[in-house]
């Protein structure tokens, strides 16, 4: 049986191939794990909050309407900046971090950036965010040796003195006041961006990101790698949020109506969420989420050591594995599709209940590519082991038809019994032999044809008799029958059915005989039974299997029935009366000396139920 169960090995091992080939090239699994990582990681910040030292200048849309008459249309003066940069620098806050491009001078108002540039001077912990160009275009851009001091480039062993790169620095500004770095927020290959680049290596030259050049003047420890993996916490705008246009109006006031010390100490980010500015992202808790709130985000992280960590990349194809050789072995070992299947599914619950719960350590734990690989491979061997299945309740139905009534397959095929489980059983059984008297003289009387004919006829009745008292037919031999009760299904009873067959079986026969009218006058039967053990099970070879029984007590069922002659119709031993019990009556007809029996065997005619 296990080896027709071998292909089942076979697409394990290539589903087990796909999943390595999936994780080493076509990414399919790591997508799929990403979105759920993503959702599980959106689920648990739901339940955390920021970092309340954090606040963010908000230029949303009511600031753009509110601010028009002041300041007019976007973008704004810089004079405008200048006022708010004042305004906060009255507080103390911790640092002042813009999340707004000053890539060149106004030329119309040199006044305004004037008054910008005296702000920043007169806050030494004001920072302003820059660009990095594509780097296609790196050998037209700056040379890096000369700007290195003004961007606070790091300069490494390995640092070219000819290298260029393209960046957008805050040319608005003069160089002594360019305490800036890049806003480098890092999408993958699907678009949804989970990582912030805190350095690029740039021909030797280490150019900072702005949340790293902040955390570093603040003192906060950086970690060593160039990528930080957010570790996002709240929904989107769970920072605290100030409308920049109720700010610059309190800042107006001749009487400040809010808190003097509101932003004491505070990290201050000044930027926008307004929908006109298209500063919108893809991030695993939203769709578009503010470019300041991943800023946010970013310093929230450096500041207080978080980062989103995530399992090692050959985790994924070896839990698929690992899953897909168990369900191969459980297969192999003959469980049911639908035990197998439930226990899939308790794993896989189990499975991604730990990946949500990993999300808030905060910790990527991808399980899902492993548990589709898994399942893929459930569907492909439930599918195989229901078709063999099939297969061989088709071969059961058609070997166990052949010797027993439609109830008795059923409940064979329910059990799960084959060939196999069914061989070479010892049972207690009770047989039945039936032999046609008469049968001689009446083929005299009868062309071949019509004595095949009323033979069938016979047999038909009588073995719808034998199937009716739940009897297993054996065979045919000649004009005999030969069946048995307790097996294949064992039966208490047995010897009873066996005995009310043989009762009814007369009563066909006569039936039978009236049917034949003057040509069954001389056409009897003698029944024989015994009861007794026997081996059971399939015999012969594999294009001709007869499903019998074998031992002394069919033997000696035989020889019963050649007792009949001259005594009784049915005669049985004195053991199928015993195993009767009192459920009939019995006249005892002598003792018999028989073939392979040293001692006489005692027979009883059995004459109807007590």
């Amino acid at each position: 049986m296990r080896a027709e169960r071998a292909p089942l090995l076979y697409a394990a091992a290539l589903v087990a191939m796909f999943a390595v080939f999936d994780q080493a090239w076509l990414g399919i699994a790591e997508r799929a794990d990403n979105a759920l990582v993503d959702t599980f990681i959106r689920v648990q910040a739901a339940h955390l909050g920021p970092d309340p030292d954090i606040v963010i200048v908000d230029i949303d849309d009511a600031s753009l309407a509110r601010m028009s008459r002041e300041a007019g249309t976007w973008p704004w003066p810089r004079a405008v900046y200048a006022e708010l940069v004042d305004g906060l620098a009255r507080q103390q806050p911790r640092a002042i971090v813009f999340d707004i491009l000053f890539a060149e001078a106004d030329r119309f108002r040199p006044e305004s950036d004037a008054a910008f540039i005296d702000a920043l001077r007169a806050f030494p912990r004001a920072y302003v965010p820059m660009s990095r160009l594509p780097a296609r275009d790196d050998p037209h851009g700056v040379s890096l040796p000369q700007v290195a001091d003004a961007l606070g480039l790091e300069r490494t062993p390995v640092a070219q003195p000819d290298a260029h790169a393209m960046l957008l620095a805050p040319l608005a500004l003069p160089p002594e006041l360019w305490r800036t770095g890049t806003i480098d927020f890092v999408e993958d290959a699907d678009g949804v961006g989970r990582r912030y680049r805190l350095f690029e290596d740039l021909q030797g030259w280490r150019l900072r990101s702005l949340p790293a050049r902040v955390a570093a003047d603040l003192g906060y420890p950086m970690p060593a790698t160039a990528m930080l993996p957010l570790a996002w916490r709240g929904p989107t705008g769970s920072f605290r949020h100030v409308s920049f246009a109720d700010l610059y109006e309190d800042f107006q006031r001749g009487h400040p109506q809010r808190a003097a010390d509101e932003f004491r100490d505070r990290l201050v980010l000044v930027g926008t969420t307004a929908t006109g500015l298209n500063d919108l992202r893809r991030t695993p808790r939203s769709s578009l989420d503010p470019g300041i709130e991943i800023l946010a985000t970013a310093l929230d992280n450096l500041k207080n050591g978080r980062a989103m960590r995530t399992a090692p990349s050959l985790l994924s194809p070896a839990l698929a594995i690992a899953m897909i050789g168990i369900l191969a072995l459980l297969f192999w070992r003959g469980l049911s599709a639908p035990k197998i299947g439930v226990a899939l599914l308790g794993a896989s619950i189990a499975a991604l209940g730990a990946s949500l719960a990993a999300a808030a350590q905060p910790l990527r734990l991808p399980v899902g590519g492993a548990l589709a690989f898994a399942w893929l491979y459930y569907l492909v061997a439930a599918v195989s082991e229901y078709r063999r299945e099939r297969r061989a309740r088709e071969l059961a139905v058609r070997l166990f038809g052949r010797f027993l009534n439609t109830e008795v397959v059923s409940q064979l095929i329910d059990r799960g019994e084959t060939i196999e489980s069914l061989s070479g059983k010892p049972c207690e059984i009770s047989v039945l032999f039936s032999d046609i008297r008469g049968f001689t003289s009446l083929s005299e009387m009868r062309p071949p044809q019509e004595i095949v004919k009323l033979l069938n006829r016979y047999f038909e009745r009588q073995t719808a008799v034998v199937f009716r008292h739940g009897g297993t037919l054996d065979k045919y031999i000649g004009d005999c029958i030969m069946a048995f009760w307790g097996a294949p299904l064992a039966d208490p009873q047995h010897a009873r059915r066996a005995v009310a067959c043989a009762l009814e079986m007369e009563r066909t026969l006569l039936q039978f005989r009236t049917d034949l009218g003057a040509e069954g006058e001389h056409f009897d039967v003698g029944i024989g039974v015994h009861t007794g053990p026997a081996v059971v099970g399939f015999i012969g070879a594999e294009r001709k299997l007869d499903y019998t029984a074998i031992g002394d007590t069919v033997n000696l069922a035989s020889r019963v029935e050649g007792l009949t002659k001259g005594i009784a119709r049915t005669l049985v031993t004195a053991d199928t009366r015993a195993a009767c019990g009192d459920v009939f009556t019995f006249v005892p007809r002598g003792a018999y000396s028989v073939k392979g029996r040293a001692q006489p065997v005692e027979v009883f005619e059995p004459t109807g139920i007590t």
